[in-house]
């Protein structure tokens, strides 16, 4: 009795150690992601994003339209690809292949997001997002998010008299008493 379980320890032990470490580990990594992506989209909710086709905001004087794009490319772990491929033998939805479009997904937006924040910007609109497979198993995906970015009225900082330093007013708008 003993000698039989120490043989399966031994045979399917390390298979049961690497198949939990591999759940935990990735599980924890995803997570982390996806509580970074809220904080940053929370970070960059002052950017207007639309992916209407007409949307035309209010534009500043002087403010020209200009493209921002992000890409990420982000790869599932192997415990998910294993649990994917389980599940999808008996017809359930790939909620781990469904985790995996979202977060590339948000991740693209925020660096879209993150790009017409630097350049000054303040309304992204016609965003498309394009998503693509990038190997034949389907554990690996790209996302590109892009979008005309512009300057709009909408947006513009009001400088009050109880702040010590401006807020940073692009030279080409009237000054706002």
């Amino acid at each position: 009795m003993n000698d039989s379980l120490t043989q399966v320890l031994i045979n399917y032990g390390p298979f049961i150690f690497l198949f939990a470490a591999g759940w935990f580990f990735g599980s924890r990594h995803e997570r982390q992601h996806l509580a970074q992506l809220t904080v940053a989209e929370q970070a960059l909710g002052d950017i207007t994003v639309s992916s209407e086709r007409f949307y035309r905001p209010e534009l500043a004087i002087g403010s020209e339209g200009a493209l921002v794009l992000g890409s990420v490319v982000i790869a599932q772990d192997y415990f998910k690809m294993i649990i994917a491929r389980v599940l999808s033998l008996f017809g359930k939805n790939l909620t781990t292949y469904e985790t995996l479009l979202d977060r590339a997904r948000r991740e693209a937006i925020v660096r879209m997001r993150t790009q017409a924040k630097a350049k000054g910007y303040t309304h992204i609109y016609g965003v498309r997002l394009e998503v693509t497979n990038i190997n034949q198993l389907g554990s690996m995906v790209e996302a590109i998010a892009y979008g005309t970015a512009v300057i709009s009225t909408d947006h513009i900082p009001i400088v009050s008299a109880t702040h010590t330093s401006p807020a940073r007013v692009p030279s080409a708008l009237p000054s706002i008493s």
